[in-house]
């Protein structure tokens, strides 16, 4: 069962059969039948939107639609359904969707590249098991295990670590582990340094286990990174839980974990248009895998499913510039299909970029429509980005506007696509509306949804299906990434001075029609 995640392809990981690929694409169109494919590039609420070239705002907007949206959503759900529920980037699972999405590009006329590579693969084999042993009644507790967990099996006392106020950075430090008793398990608080951090102090210091609990409300959905290989097991629990436990004298635990770690390949999907300037390249990308837990629809067959519609709707338009759309693998497991093709790029290619649109998470259920705040003009967080993000911004914020809709500043933190690109000083920008961050009553006031619940409460979860997301969302993000793909597709000017085409130029906003940004 190991090695079936571990060799090339033609083993446990070919690629997606043609007869698999054309029933999936029925099942997008939303039809049978032996024209069923063709409807791909028939969708939107006119009939023409197959044959006439999209080369407006209003006539793409009009064709790029929420059920053509849903529609790739729900190949991606079918195409988990068969492979254990998972899409996650070195699985069938995965290479199903990459067959998909290319053969979505290649029919609608782009010149798409399979990229396969190697990265650090985390599968886990079997359900992770926290159980109180004593005091009594001994029982089960909800836990989520951290990405490139090690395995092992062991009942042990537990040593809570001071949280704050009495430690601002519980765990960060080795001092903090001072007196630990070797083979215990250690219960630390989230916060202020990351999760390795915290696990790698505490083996260092003898712990056979580790257990973070949030500091915040809701589950952590967490990751300790490919670089971490100590075979020791992490798991994650509440901050209700985490407290309780805390509060436990006498507190002895079982912590059960049962993982691979492991090289593997995997895919990233880039479809370039046949027209436009290869020395001015528009950049539009998403990650395309999941995690292991869950389908991903939302994280991110959402930001998948809104480039694919976009593209599908494009593929009679002939932009100024050249389109290159990037569907990314291995995200999930620390960025790696991203950071490797830009780093595979020669300095002249990375100048070639003129700069790159993310869309990762766009469908939230509690969502907030979130910009990457390109100025850094909300003055929080990593700054702005490379020159040229503030216009990418600006853009976006223009579209929000133009629909009345409110949004706000996100931070370039890096935890996207996006990082590898504003690395190389790549102008970036795009849209997000929120995962496991917990919903404000101010922001709950201005958007809806549930204050004091998370964004996505399925954020890595198996839970993350083609229901976890909100049309509302879903139907305005589809149409910003359309206009903004559109509209630098034609001219980047504002961006990095090279000259548009025809009146595609952002639309400046009414005097008497401010922003409705939130803050």
């Amino acid at each position: 069962m190991k090695q079936m995640h571990t060799h090339g392809r033609g083993l446990a990981r070919g690629r997606m059969g043609a007869t698999a690929v054309a029933a999936l694409l029925v099942v997008a169109c939303g039809g049978g039948g032996d024209e069923g494919a063709d409807k791909l590039t028939t969708q939107g609420s006119s009939a023409s939107c197959g044959s006439r070239v999209n080369n407006t705002f209003d006539k793409l907007l009009e064709c790029v639609t929420l059920d053509g949206v849903r529609r790739h959503q729900a190949a991606l759900q079918a195409i988990a359904d068969a492979h254990n529920g998972i899409r996650t980037s070195g699985t069938p699972g995965y290479d199903a969707s990459v067959a998909y999405a290319a053969d979505v590009f290649r029919q609608a006329g782009y010149t798409v590249t399979v990229s396969d590579f190697q990265f650090q693969t985390f599968i886990t084999l079997s359900a992770t098991v926290l159980e109180q042993v004593s005091p009594g009644p001994a029982g089960t507790l909800a836990n989520n295990i951290m990405s490139y967990s090690g395995s092992g099996d062991v009942t042990a006392p537990v040593t809570a670590l001071p949280a704050p106020p009495a430690d601002a950075t519980p765990g960060c430090e080795a001092a903090d582990y001072a007196g630990f008793p070797a083979g215990n398990i250690a219960l630390i608080s989230r916060g202020a340094c990351t999760f390795a951090i915290k696990a790698s102090n505490a083996f260092n210091a003898g712990a056979s286990g580790v257990v973070i609990y949030n500091n915040g409300p809701g589950e952590i959905n967490g990751t300790l990174g490919a670089d971490f290989t100590l075979n020791m097991g992490v798991t994650s629990v509440t901050q209700v839980m985490g407290q309780q436990l805390v509060a436990t004298p006498g507190l002895v635990l079982r912590l059960k974990t049962d993982t691979f770690r492991g090289q593997a390949t995997t895919s990233n999907v880039i479809a370039e248009s046949p027209a436009g300037d290869p020395n001015n390249v528009v950049m539009v990308g998403a990650h395309l895998d999941s995690v292991n837990a869950g389908p991903g629809i939302n994280d991110n067959g959402s930001g998948s499913a809104a480039i694919l519609e976009t593209a599908v709707q494009m593929a009679k338009v002939k932009p100024r510039n050249q389109l290159r759309f990037a569907l990314w693998g291995a995200e999930e497991s620390g960025l790696v299909g991203s950071t490797n093709y830009v780093n595979g790029l020669s300095q002249a290619d990375k100048d070639r970029i003129a700069l790159y649109l993310n869309f990762d998470m766009i469908g939230s259920p509690n969502h907030v429509f979130f910009v990457y705040d390109g100025d850094d003009s909300d003055a929080t967080g990593e700054g702005p980005g490379p020159g040229g993000s503030a216009q990418i911004e600006k853009a976006f914020e223009t579209f929000y506007t133009q629909r009345g809709v409110p949004f706000k500043g996100t931070d370039f933190s890096g935890r996207s696509d996006y990082r590898p690109f504003i690395e190389n000083l790549i102008p970036a920008g795009g849209l997000f509306t929120g995962a496991e961050g917990v919903k404000t009553a101010d922001e709950a006031a201005v958007w809806g949804g549930t204050a004091g619940q998370a964004y996505d409460p399925c954020y890595h979860l198996a839970c993350d299906t083609y229901a976890n997301n909100s049309d509302a969302a879903l139907d305005v993000n589809a149409d910003a990434v359309a206009y903004t793909t559109l509209l630098f597709s034609m001219n980047t000017s504002t961006v990095n001075g090279q000259r548009g085409k025809g009146n595609f130029r952002m639309p400046a906003l009414k005097p008497h029609d401010p922003p409705p940004v939130a803050h």
